[in-house]
């Protein structure tokens, strides 16, 4: 029982980072578009649109735990691709600033790092996939 309810803390605050962010990305989509520009990515609507939907998507999936080891495998991979883009080498010209980014960065590694754990560990009992595959929710 521990183990199911840490798991389903776990995806709750997952949650709690991604749906938000998503939501936010979407409600304020022209910031995100000039957020994305700023970076210099070509095609920066098509990336804030992207990326928001995937964030508000990816984070109601892990929140209901259904094809967790995917989402979040995928989610891992999206951590480290957003806080290269976004934060490697940023603020070099204010050190406080680049300081912050570079914290960011490894914000970003670590919740990679956790995504990684929840695609080996899978969602649990309390979840779609415990459902749907049964408990455990050990189907790939």
């Amino acid at each position: 029982m521990t183990h199911n309810a840490l798991l389903l803390v776990s995806r709750l605050l997952f949650a709690v980072l991604f749906v938000p962010s998503g939501f936010q990305a979407l409600a304020n989509i022209a910031g995100t578009t000039n957020y994305f520009a700023g970076l210099g990515l070509p095609l920066p609507a098509l990336a804030a649109w992207g990326t928001g939907l995937f964030e508000l998507m990816a984070g109601l999936l892990i929140l209901v735990g259904f094809q967790t080891r995917i989402v979040a495998l995928l989610l891992a991979a999206f951590c480290v691709v957003a806080g290269y883009i976004g934060h490697y080498g940023q603020g070099a010209g204010d050190a406080t600033l680049a300081f912050l980014h570079q914290q960011m960065l490894m914000k970003d590694i670590a919740i990679a790092g956790g995504f990684l754990a929840l695609a080996m560990a899978g969602a649990g009992a309390w979840s779609a996939d415990g459902r749907t595959f049964g408990v455990g929710a050990d189907a790939p």
